[in-house]
């Protein structure tokens, strides 16, 4: 079997599991979780995490040196502006161009805010950054993300945090067939099963959060979730068989033993 990765605009992973670095017990439990999942891109909030600590052992410094990637994102923003500056900030720091962009529209759903989101990730494309917006699991959002030159789309399963699962599949398999760049479901995931489904959908990741962070038990989680995910992706590889209303024997009826 050929080796089965995840490519975001030229770059190579081996794990289509984006794990969160949010809402752990600690920054031991966070590492152990990470490194159950098999993560290799972590996702941290810029606006949330002090980058002038004087220990010098700020989040982003803890996870370089313990190998992640680090997928910053513009948690916190509501326009645009906040968004791209958010961004730029973190281009400086870091030194990334890769940037989640999330731009909400309001604290109680904490749903995207489309037009907002659209005038940011098209300012991000033409400075150069390479733009995964999440946003709502729409069709039409979704193909014109993709249209303004984002490298993923990213649309939510259900609301943040919600552990609601995938609340509408088949807008995800319409928005699968519309866009060709990856598709990573983004928020809304609460367990394994739920991980599972967003890859026999046919999505090429999953990001999640609050599933591992606030389970009863993280690590235990994280693992989960990372052997679900690579059972959703060699699902949807294999291919299911059709659903049927009646049943189907799977024995053969032909030259059956005649029974007296």
């Amino acid at each position: 079997m050929m080796e089965d990765t995840l490519q975001i605009a030229g770059r190579t992973y081996a794990s289509r599991l984006l794990l969160g670095s949010a809402h752990y017990p600690n920054h031991q439990v966070m590492l152990q979780a990470l490194e159950a999942g098999g993560a290799e891109l972590v996702t941290v909030a810029v606006r949330r995490v002090r980058m002038d600590d004087p220990s010098g052992e700020n989040l982003f410094n803890l996870l370089r040196r313990h190998g992640y990637q680090i997928l910053p994102n513009t948690a916190g923003c509501y326009t645009a502006r906040e968004a791209v500056l958010t961004a730029q900030l973190a281009r400086e720091a870091l030194e990334t161009s890769l940037i989640k962009v999330e731009v909400i529209g309001d604290d109680q759903t904490l749903f995207p805010d489309v037009e907002e989101l659209l005038k940011a990730a098209a300012e991000l494309v033409r400075q150069g950054f390479t733009v995964l917006p999440y946003c709502n699991d729409d069709p039409i959002t979704c193909k014109k993300l993709e249209d303004l030159g984002c490298a993923a789309i990213m649309p939510l399963g259900a609301p943040i945090g919600s552990g609601m699962g995938i609340r509408n599949p088949y807008n995800i398999l319409i928005i699968r067939q519309s866009v060709r760049v990856p598709l990573i479901v983004d928020a809304g995931v609460g367990t394994a099963s739920d991980a599972a489904v967003a890859l026999e959908l046919g999505c090429d990741g999953v990001l999640l959060n609050t599933a591992v962070a606030r389970a009863r038990q993280p690590v235990q989680m994280a693992l989960a979730m990372r052997k679900a995910v690579e059972a959703g992706r060699l699902a949807y590889l294999a291919g299911r068989i059709p659903r049927k209303l009646y049943a189907s024997a799977s024995s053969p009826l032909e030259d059956l033993v005649a029974v007296s």
